[in-house]
């Protein structure tokens, strides 16, 4: 079981440290998902001296089953859809249409909120780390990936507190993730709480706390003493 958030950054930032490289400019940086990834990256962040930002995604929920996810869309345009799940749902492009543009509005609500307090982190050249606190179909952990490549980033690595192993596995078959890995790896992974002793919501007021502190505190690297 992991106590909490800070708990699973604390030991993804163990399994992270010798994957990463540090140094201004040059080193990765932390890219948590909105809301229950972020205290999770920010341990991590910490941890090793990173810079911290977010990598905003919104799941496309079924019609009248939001929690039934086929797909998720992120920052720049990014989309990606289970076709296999849009063919057991029966759905057509007209719904896809449908839920992706109520989900595209809450996005971009959420990108300016956060980018207020936290501008944007360049990826070009960098390893990018994609935290949450649970992955388990990985959809949108694969969008989040997809976003980051998309920004520059020359290698991905998606880190989770606790994931389903066939979602990891999928992640770096496809191409998503040059490495996926959790800091708990259950055989069956009903739900992402259950492996948490404290999974309360993340409110975005903290989301915000976190991205202001982090964009005040210089990362290892940038001209103070480590």
């Amino acid at each position: 079981m992991l106590r909490d958030r800070d708990d699973a950054g604390g030991r993804l930032t163990w399994l992270l440290s010798p994957l990463v490289t540090q140094g201004a400019g040059t080193e990765a940086v932390v890219l948590a998902l909105p809301r229950g990834g972020v205290p999770v990256g920010a341990a991590i962040a910490r941890g090793l001296g990173l810079p911290l930002d977010v990598c905003v995604v919104r799941k496309l929920g079924a019609p009248g089953n939001p929690e039934y996810g086929f797909g998720a869309i992120g920052e720049g345009g990014v989309r990606v859809v289970d076709e296999d799940s849009m063919r057991a749902l029966q759905l057509d492009e007209a719904d896809v249409a449908a839920v992706e543009a109520r989900e595209r509005a809450r996005l971009d609500d959420a990108v300016a909120r956060y980018r207020a307090v936290r501008t944007r982190v360049p990826l070009g050249g960098r390893t990018a780390i994609v935290v949450d606190d649970g992955i388990a179909t990985g959809g949108t952990a694969r969008a989040a990936a997809r976003v980051a490549r998309a920004a520059g980033a020359t290698r991905v690595i998606v880190a989770a507190g606790v994931a389903a192993p066939d979602s990891l596995h999928a992640l770096m078959r496809d191409g998503s993730a040059d490495l996926a890995l959790a800091a708990l790896i259950p055989d069956r992974l009903m739900a992402v709480g259950q492996w948490y002793l404290d999974f309360s919501q993340t409110p975005d007021a903290e989301v915000l706390r976190r991205l202001a502190e982090a964009g005040s505190a210089p990362a290892v690297g940038d001209g103070e003493d480590a």
